[in-house]
């Protein structure tokens, strides 16, 4: 198993933040990895090590709510200003001007709105599956609720009873069973618990809390992505911090929908968009209207990988990302 580097703790934007560092600190614009859910600055082990191998400053946080960084109490310091808030944060601690912010799931989100509301702090910006879009016409739960229904986890995460923390957190090693698996190359990309292949994405109840709570692991065709050992890094922090952290920034989307009506959401900065092929939740479809956005985007598409990109394809990502690195920086 990769070794992290050693963790380090700053005080940042009013919370207690854990993060890793590695790679020559005279490297400049340094990478910064933020990570997804249900995740932790590990997910990022491959690349840190890689980067930080081609000479590449590297700092991965654990993000609010995560791992070692601290848990507020309110739902609403969970939303998109203090998570990037708490990135121009660690940059003023470690004196950085500016960095490129890559970003996977929900870091993703996060990173294309580092260069909404702190475009002096952006170098760059690569998001791993997660597409920069342009702002929902309506409330975006009200569209998650039309297009997928009331199971769909975001829609079932706005609970304010935290019934699916209760789920993961009384099924922690099962959560990353499920989730920690590559597609099942024997068919189709589909998602657990679905049993017909006319059922498109569109479609699907994405119901994941209900899926973990019926899994079985002895009976998941798909093969695993993680190691026993990595595994239980993962299961061992969320036993410790439990899972309302994350899914509290579930509860401040239609905040953030709120908020953002006052930024230009065109990003001014090199752009790198890493799709990959068999994402069922955010698939390559989904960066279709990108271009618009983003003057200077680049795509690439990774073939035959599924959402844990940093997982399933860590060479290839690493490749992409050093070379793009290289080439534009």
């Amino acid at each position: 198993m990769i070794e992290m580097p050693p963790l380090q703790l700053a005080q940042v934007n009013g919370i207690k933040m854990g993060y890793y560092e590695s790679g020559p600190k005279t490297d400049a614009p340094p990478m910064v990895l933020c990570h997804g859910w249900p995740e932790i600055a590990f997910s990022w082990r491959h690349q840190i090590k890689a980067l930080s191998d081609a000479g590449i400053r590297v700092i991965a946080p654990d993000q609010r709510g995560y791992g070692a960084t601290e848990q507020p109490e309110k739902i609403e310091d969970y939303d998109v200003e203090h998570l990037t808030g708490d990135l121009v944060g660690l940059l003023d601690h470690l004196k950085i001007d500016k960095a490129i912010f890559v970003g996977h799931d929900w870091g993703g989100f996060v990173v294309w709105s580092m260069a909404m509301r702190h475009p002096s702090r952006v170098a760059g910006v690569v998001g791993v599956n997660t597409p920069h879009h342009p702002r929902a016409p309506i409330d975006p739960i009200e569209l998650f609720r039309k297009r997928f229904g009331s199971s769909m986890y975001i829609v079932q995460f706005q609970d304010l009873e935290r019934k699916s923390e209760q789920v993961f957190e009384s099924h922690v090693e099962q959560t990353f069973d499920f989730f920690m698996r590559r597609p099942d190359p024997r068919q189709k990309p589909m998602l657990p618990g679905v049993t017909s292949h006319d059922e498109q994405p569109s479609k699907l109840p994405l119901a994941f809390p209900q899926y973990v709570a019926g899994y079985d692991a002895s009976k998941d065709p798909r093969p695993k992505i993680v190691s026993d050992a990595e595994k239980k890094v993962f299961v061992d922090t969320f036993t410790k911090t439990g899972f309302a952290g994350g899914i509290n920034w579930y509860r401040n989307y239609s905040r953030n929908w709120v908020q953002d009506a006052q930024f230009d959401y065109t990003i001014r900065v090199p752009s790198l968009m890493i799709m990959a092929e068999l994402d069922v939740v955010l698939p390559p479809s989904d960066a279709d209207a990108m271009d618009a956005l983003v003057p200077d985007l680049e795509k690439y598409l990774i073939k035959d990988c599924g959402h844990w990109t940093q997982n399933e394809k860590p060479t290839e990502l690493n490749d992409k990302l050093i070379e793009w690195h290289q080439r534009r920086f």
